[in-house]
């Protein structure tokens, strides 16, 4: 039927042609000529829309029963992760021609921070963005991700992840918990931003900081492990703390200090580069393994799409946001990185939490490092 119509479209505008081509004095009978040319056209128009709509609903009947995919997300919209499941939901919607709905509810709408693993798990929730660092409960081993200085840039942390070493760990963690990660997303660089001006230059000069972290063990271990004294508290709830003083600071990569406006409440930030930290699209696995495979290829296609644009967002912002945060009033420090480094992976390798590590995992990781 389409073909019909657009062989229809072009003897239309040929006959239009033709027309104008004749010169003819006769009005009336250009009249005519006009209207005859314009009924067809549009004629011709109906029958490509009608097909197209036939072939869509024939692509997305070979995708199998209709599916809603319900995403839950603390992070605020206007956060460049949150962004990259829309451009998620637009991709899928659009390639599944409505054969895949995705429900996105930012801003921690249906489930805080601590509870998003839990909410898709027992399947009140579909999908959330995740990380290394709340999945340590269910599998202790990945624990090993949550390390500070593991990764040596962006490129060495989305090669680990988004390659061979990603997958089988996704895999596992799907196996032991119900819950399977699809890539990993970067989140930026997490850096130290404090509510005083003070310079941050090694771990020493986090003794007595009241360091917010997120409320999990992996996180907190984290904070303890850069020589501060970690407080949890839900990413909803920072602002208000640290606007109060509730916390002398946070760690958070500038993409996000920047969304959520944290800058307004802090007057420095030192560049520790402690984490090259990632967030991961994650789904139920009865619910990923209850779809077609043409479904998946769907979804991993959004996934990529995701990652795309907020990988090449936050690479973008991190390279202008410290002169924006200057401007803003705030001091910017570089802390001795090494310093750093040295203490908070002895912190990480001399204690009980990396007795579950996977070492020849860790290897590959760090041996990886040396092509960065």
């Amino acid at each position: 039927m389409k073909k019909k119509a657009l062989s229809l479209l072009l003897t239309v505008a040929l006959t239009a042609s033709m027309l104008v081509g004749c010169g003819s004095s006769a009005a009336p009978a250009e009249e005519k000529a006009e209207e005859k040319v314009e009924e067809a056209t549009t004629e011709a128009a109906e029958e490509v829309e009608e097909s197209t709509e036939e072939a869509a609903g024939e692509a997305a009947a070979d995708l199998g029963d209709p599916v809603t995919l319900t995403v839950t997300l603390t992070a605020v919209s206007t956060d460049t992760h949150a962004q990259a499941m829309m451009k998620f939901k637009e991709y899928v919607e659009k390639e599944s021609a409505g054969n895949i709905t995705v429900d996105v509810y930012t801003d921690a709408q249906l489930f805080a921070q601590e509870e998003e693993v839990a909410a898709v798990v027992g399947g009140d929730a579909d999908m959330t963005l995740t990380s290394a660092s709340w999945l340590t409960t269910g599998s202790p081993w990945v624990s090993m991700f949550t390390a500070g200085y593991l990764y040596k840039s962006y490129q060495h942390m989305t090669d680990v992840l988004n390659g061979e070493i990603g997958e089988e760990v996704f895999a596992k963690i799907s196996e032991e918990q119900g819950i399977l990660p699809l890539g990993a997303f970067y989140l930026g660089s997490r850096e130290i931003s404090l509510g005083q001006d003070k310079e941050i230059k090694t771990p020493a000069d986090l003794n007595g900081i009241n360091l917010r972290m997120p409320n999990s063990d992996a996180w907190l271990f984290l904070g303890k492990a850069l020589g501060a004294n970690p407080t949890p508290i839900s990413f909803s709830e920072l602002y208000t703390s640290l606007q109060t003083g509730a916390v002398d600071g946070q760690d958070n990569p500038l993409p996000t200090v920047e969304s959520a406006k944290f800058y307004e409440v802090q007057k420095s930030i030192t560049i520790t580069d402690h984490l090259v930290d990632s967030v991961w699209p994650a789904i139920n696995t009865e619910k990923w393994n209850s779809l077609t495979d043409a479904q998946k290829e769907i979804i991993l296609g959004g996934v990529e799409a995701g990652r795309k644009y907020c990988d090449e967002t936050n690479l973008d912002k991190e390279a202008s946001l410290v002169e924006f945060f200057k401007e803003q009033g705030l001091s910017v420090y570089e802390a001795d990185k090494d310093a750093f480094q040295k203490e908070v992976l002895d912190c990480y390798l001399n204690d009980p939490i990396s007795a579950d590590w996977d070492m020849d995992t860790y290897q590959k990781i760090v041996d990886m490092s040396a092509n960065y």
